[in-house]
């Protein structure tokens, strides 16, 4: 007996595997040659960070006028502490000459040229030393 031919239809065969399809990179396309406004605006870019540093380095606030007066201000400050040692000094020589009378008669005799009685004073002229012999050159 014959057997009868049905015809059907068989379901198709994928290649792919049934469920969630797995993720692939997409290939990104070659690198375009930047345009010309984009490469216009990266160098106007540039140029603007040049100058911006340039100026935070030498402007009229820049880094190196800022060490600049650091130094000037270190170097006022050394000599206002050198002024006010001198101030304490002149202070203390003030207070002795108002109330120690052994600085006020030192002083005196300083600059005045004054002597206790009983002393005796040596006046002396300026003598010039005498001149060196100088040997004579011979040529």
């Amino acid at each position: 007996m014959p057997v009868p031919v049905v015809a059907t239809t068989m379901p198709s065969v994928s290649r792919r595997p049934t469920g969630p399809t797995p993720l692939r990179r997409r290939q990104s396309p070659a690198p375009a040659a930047p345009p010309r406004r984009r490469t216009l605006v990266n160098a106007v870019l540039v140029f603007v960070a040049v100058v911006l540093v340039a100026d935070a380095l030498v402007g009229e606030k820049g880094f190196l006028v800022t060490l600049r007066a650091r130094h000037d201000a270190q170097a006022e400050e050394s000599k206002l502490a050198a002024l006010r040692q001198e101030n304490a000094r002149l202070r203390e020589e003030k207070r002795l000459l108002n109330e120690d009378a052994g600085t006020i008669e030192a002083e005196a005799r300083r600059q005045l040229g004054l002597a206790e009685p009983g002393e005796i004073m040596f006046i002396l002229k300026d003598i010039h030393p005498p001149a060196v012999a100088r040997p004579s050159s011979t040529r």
